[in-house]
């Protein structure tokens, strides 16, 4: 291994960063002539530009997570252009998409769906590539985030398929068949706790859900009954020890809650409701 990998393995290693030769292996990749897969026990100098692997490597030992330095990251069955005015794609997100599978089991037919607060626009595109007959409403409140979910939507072709408004949920005046958002949901204290990767290059607006976290969840269950039509579903993502929360406070709500989907650590996630 030669004296460049070494050292900037070292260093990422005394910042205690999780995975070291994962996260050198992604830099060194994107800054690849070739955009070759990387093989640490034998790479070639000469096929990597050093200026913009050196620029890559010093972004990640200030702690900016690598999806923001490479611009990408992969949700679901695509990878999505990030940047600082957009959340991240979590893998527990794709458990909405999971979700809308099992209970539609028919991919082919014409769904209404509205995603509320669309971020890069992953959770409308990957469902408007499953069900390719749905007609997706995406909206959220930053000009700048739906700039990301109109280049993304550009990328996978999905722009006769999804309409991105600029606005706030409740002025919509549309009944939608299916409803899905991962809302911000953290406190402002678990917001000012998090990690600097999280805390200094993720937009806050998408990440704190007023001063207990459940403002957006107050939100929907005082309005979204009345943007649904008859037999359709709410899918929403929620945070770590939420779910009793958010069960009290959709009880009056209009919908019923039918399903509490966990995460592959066991952390009660997604909630599945329904209007009758």
């Amino acid at each position: 291994m030669n004296d460049l990998i070494k050292e900037s393995l070292l260093k990422l290693k005394q910042i205690n960063i999780n995975n070291p030769e994962l996260d050198l292996r992604i830099l060194l990749k994107y800054a690849s002539k070739k955009n070759n897969q990387i093989i640490l026990s034998d790479l070639k100098l000469e096929d990597i530009d050093i200026v913009k692997f050196k620029s890559f490597l010093q972004k990640r030992i200030n702690r900016q997570p690598i999806a923001k330095i490479i611009k990408n990251k992969s949700f679901w069955k695509n990878d999505f252009y990030v940047n600082n005015f957009v959340l991240d794609p979590r893998p527990e997100t794709e458990l909405i998409i999971e979700e809308v599978l099992n209970l539609y089991k028919n991919i082919n037919q014409k769904l209404t769906i509205l995603d509320i607060g669309t971020g890069t626009g992953c959770i409308a595109i990957s469902l408007a590539k499953e069900f390719k007959n749905s007609s997706i409403t995406a909206i959220d409140i930053s000009k700048e985030a739906l700039e990301v979910a109109r280049k993304n939507l550009k990328i996978h072709n999905c722009d006769n398929q999804i309409q991105l408004k600029m606005c706030d949920f409740k002025k919509i005046n549309s009944k939608f068949d299916l409803i899905v958002s991962n809302p911000p949901y953290l406190t402002k204290n678990q917001f000012n706790n998090l990690d600097p990767e999280v805390k200094n290059y993720e937009p806050k607006l998408a990440l704190v859900g007023g001063d207990d976290g459940f403002k957006f969840y107050r939100e929907y269950s005082n309005n979204l009954e009345k943007l649904m039509n008859k037999n359709s579903n709410f899918i929403c993502e929620i945070g770590i020890n939420q779910r009793q929360n958010c069960e009290e406070i959709f009880r009056n709500s209009g919908l019923i809650l039918n399903k509490i989907v966990l995460d592959l650590q066991g952390i009660e996630r997604i909630l599945s409701f329904s209007k009758i």
